[in-house]
């Protein structure tokens, strides 16, 4: 199978991405911004991905046929590079290597754009993901921090954050109606995961048999917000710059404000 692993030299000799979705492990980034991977990508855009784990912890599978999972999920979103920084599943944690290695990882493709996990999270590897990146974006653009690594500087313009709790409003929402179907099939890619009447591993949440329909519904919900079928939602922290607020404020938006 293919591979989307990058090493730091090839990776300096590619363009830039414009998007960088990090997530904790593999499947994360799938499930809360395949749709809008894939609709950048058919923009044309340059994609990529890194998860901070291999999520060895997991309790269906194996952290090989995970990556395998993760190769095929990359090739069906058209990314132009995925890599997997490796760091411990379960104790992913706040340090000076945990930052270290996203700077790099950020130097070596020099996204315009970050999406990764929101902060306010029950997980504690989403949760430590999302200040470990916010800190290395920032960081990143210090031209004394890691010098020693040959990177040269970079600061994304924005992190924007996924999976966001119930009650807040998000900053903006994607419509995937038209990728709904495709995103499907590239969570599809994490057999090993999902439902399976015959395995004999324990149940999980994302191996019960209700599980994609949660995320469908999800996907619903959000869509319903902007009046389409299926949207995925952001959350950033800076004010958005505006260009043209009439064209802004006529697009669909909820029907029920």
């Amino acid at each position: 199978m293919e591979s989307f692993v990058m090493t730091e030299k090839s990776a300096m000799n590619e363009a830039p991405l414009d998007v960088l979705a990090i997530g904790a492990h593999p499947d994360d980034v799938e499930l809360c911004v395949g749709g809008t991977l894939l609709k950048l990508a058919a923009k044309g855009y340059r994609t990529g991905i890194v998860d901070m784990s291999r999520g060895e912890l997991g309790t269906r599978g194996t952290p090989e046929i995970r990556a395998r999972e993760a190769a095929e999920a990359a090739r069906r979103l058209k990314v132009i590079v995925r890599e997997n920084l490796e760091l411990p599943d379960g104790h992913i944690l706040l340090s000076d290597a945990a930052r270290t290695a996203v700077v790099r990882a950020i130097r070596r493709h020099r996204p315009r754009v970050i999406f990764t996990h929101y902060w306010d999270d029950p997980h504690p590897d989403h949760a430590h993901t999302s200040r470990i990146v916010t800190e290395a974006a920032h960081l990143a653009g210090l031209i004394k921090f890691d010098a020693q690594a040959g990177l040269g500087r970079h600061r994304p313009h924005v992190v924007a954050y996924f999976l966001l709790p119930h009650k807040l409003v998000p900053s903006f929402i994607v419509d995937i109606s038209a990728f709904a179907e495709e995103k499907l099939a590239v969570i599809q890619s994490y057999a090993s995961q999902l439902h399976n009447p015959g395995s004999p591993e324990p149940e999980t949440l994302i191996s019960t048999e209700s599980f994609l329909r949660r995320v469908e519904a999800r996907q619903r919900y959000y869509g319903a917000l902007i009046d389409v079928e299926h949207g995925e939602a952001f959350y950033v922290r800076q004010a958005l710059n505006v260009d043209d607020p009439v064209a802004l404020l006529t697009r669909p938006m909820s029907l029920y404000s």
